[in-house]
């Protein structure tokens, strides 16, 4: 009885071991380092519009900023070239914890999600890495 209970268990045990978790990919935390930008901006012309100065197509001083306080989503664009569009609390009341960081180096931890191949960072601080 006891070989047949021992050789039950060892089957559950290997059972349990060979069955993969699932983790949902736009279910967990992650620490995004990258340059805060104008999502629309920046999708229209990486090249030239990353800081809050934009090219659209003639110089316009200040856009970045002023869409972030209209509300237009901004995004993190991370070192491995991946563009998180931020939300949650940083996205709160315009963008307002977010404006001062426009054109600048950041690091963002939060809850990261994708849908249809975007990627969306929700979090509720910005800390300043450079300038």
């Amino acid at each position: 009885m006891r070989a047949l209970l021992a050789v039950v268990a060892t089957v559950a045990l290997i059972i349990t071991l060979s069955t993969p978790t699932v983790v949902k990919a736009d279910d967990h935390v992650a620490t995004i380092t990258g340059q805060v930008v104008d999502a629309m901006c920046f999708m229209k012309d990486k090249e030239n519009n990353t800081g809050v100065d934009h090219k659209m197509p003639a110089d316009v001083k200040d856009c970045a900023k002023k869409c972030a306080s209209n509300g237009v989503p901004m995004a993190v664009v991370a070192s491995d070239g991946n563009i998180y569009t931020i939300a949650g609390d940083l996205a709160a009341d315009n963008n307002a914890k977010v404006v001062p960081h426009i054109g600048h180096t950041v690091e963002i931890t939060g809850e990261v999600s994708e849908e249809d191949g975007k990627m969306t960072i929700s979090a509720a601080d910005i800390k300043h890495v450079s300038a």
